[in-house]
């Protein structure tokens, strides 16, 4: 098998000032990143999709839409990416905003170089976790489509703990046929426990109420 070699962790840099995104550009690619800089969040915006862990620097005080916004918007996207903050007129209740909304940190400038690649590092690690969870939903929910829609009850049923004969009588069908269905919902589910299939369900954001 050929060995295939992972692009390197990607850090946007969004900040209005040449200089300042020239100087994080060049502290943040001799540690071993790509960097992909950003003179507004608009242009942030408008590039193209990352494959790679990646995080956001972000500054708070900007022409028209502000990091604050920014941070806001990226909230409502299917992957969320980490943001650390930067700022050179920040105040506690702006931190505590941008904390409150997730960010991974709150860098004043003037700031070490080892605090902002310290917080790099935690973000491109929070972002290596959730697009691992994100990945295992996407295949859970893949899993439940190819249930048929008697199989999609049956799961249902069977998560919140109720027998075969309950869930015969709840859906006006033979036993037997429940029995046949319970065990096509765990082979396509691939559990082999009804613990595993409740863990499945919780995944897949079905809601497990008990019987």
């Amino acid at each position: 098998m050929a060995d295939v070699t992972l692009p390197a962790a990607m850090v946007f840099v969004v900040d209005d000032d040449a200089s300042v995104r020239k100087s994080l550009s060049r502290v943040i690619s001799e540690a071993g990143y790509r960097v992909q800089t950003y003179a507004s969040p608009r242009d942030f915006l408008a590039r193209g999709p990352e494959a790679a862990p990646s995080c956001l620097v972000l500054d708070v005080r900007m022409p028209g839409v502000t990091g604050l916004e920014l941070q806001q918007t990226l909230a409502s996207a299917a992957h969320e990416i980490p943001v650390i903050f930067i700022t050179g007129h920040g105040d506690i209740p702006m931190s505590v905003k941008a904390m409150k909304a997730g960010a991974v940190d709150f860098l004043t400038k003037p700031f070490a170089a080892k605090d902002l690649l310290d917080a790099i590092r935690r973000a491109v690690a929070k972002d290596t976790r959730d697009r691992g969870t994100e990945a295992r939903e996407d295949e859970i929910r893949a899993r439940v489509k190819q249930l048929t829609p008697r199989e999609s009850q049956v799961f249902a049923l069977v998560v919140t703990g109720m027998l075969n004969k309950q869930i015969a009588s709840e859906l006006g069908i033979a036993e037997k046929t429940v029995k046949v269905h319970r065990a096509r919902v765990m082979a396509k589910m691939q559990a082999g426990s009804v613990a595993a299939l409740v863990r499945l369900a919780d995944a897949a954001g079905i809601i497990v109420t008990k019987a």
